[in-house]
């Protein structure tokens, strides 16, 4: 049996300890080191490359998570982190994702699936709670609802008529035939929209309006 070497970062003591009594119940978890300080904890791992998890608070007292994270990725890219956190919104986890972490889990989950979670991480594998993943997917799925109807608003109903034909590859004079309006009209339209949505050409409208779901094509 492969023992796993575990760090614990939290600032609270006596959680620390409680946790470290509770892991050491496992015959393959092995508590390297316990850390209320995540600069101490930064020292430490810049000589020390035994950890294969580190088990995190996302509040520690004297940095914002980024920049520990930032830290420690720089040090250890690779090293496998789980979120043990008393945060049941997914907007942590939503500024912490982008760093990789392995695992994000609430402070009031059971013994077994921790004992799971770091050892399906330690594996290479992720997990992160359910409470937080289905409350991600749901402020994501309300972001891009926000997102696609803020862009939408924006363009006037004539503008997006001419946008789907853009994307459909009308030509100007094409949409000045099929819309009874002016090629140079067309044309005001198609510069205003590249303007409102950011890019420099036609070709970068089309993208643009199908990657955000603009147009039906």
């Amino acid at each position: 049996m492969k023992t796993i070497n575990i760090v614990l970062v939290d600032d609270h003591e006596l959680l620390l300890k409680g946790m470290a009594s509770v892991l050491s119940t496992q015959a393959d978890f092995n508590v390297t080191g316990i850390f209320t300080n995540g600069d101490k904890f930064l020292d430490t791992l810049e000589n020390n490359p035994d950890p294969d998890i580190l088990i995190l608070d996302v509040n520690l007292n004297e940095n914002e998570p980024e920049v520990l994270l930032q830290h420690i990725r720089k040090i250890r890219p690779e090293l496998p982190i789980l979120y043990l956190t008393i945060l049941r919104g997914s907007r942590m986890f939503h500024r912490l994702e982008k760093f990789g972490i392995q695992g994000y889990l609430l402070k009031d989950i059971a013994y077994e699936p921790l004992f799971e979670a770091i050892r399906v991480i330690s594996k290479g594998g992720t997990y992160f709670s359910d409470d937080i993943t289905l409350n991600f997917e749901k402020d994501q799925s309300i972001k891009e609802k926000g997102f696609l109807n803020q862009h939408k608003n924006m363009l006037s109903p004539r503008e997006q008529e001419i946008l789907q034909l853009i994307c459909k590859e009308y030509s100007s004079a094409d949409i000045a035939e099929k819309l009874y309006i002016s090629t140079k009209t067309v044309d005001t339209h198609r510069q205003n929209l590249m303007i409102k949505l950011g890019v420099s050409n036609s070709v970068g409208l089309v993208k643009y309006a199908i990657k955000n779901n603009l147009v039906e094509i």
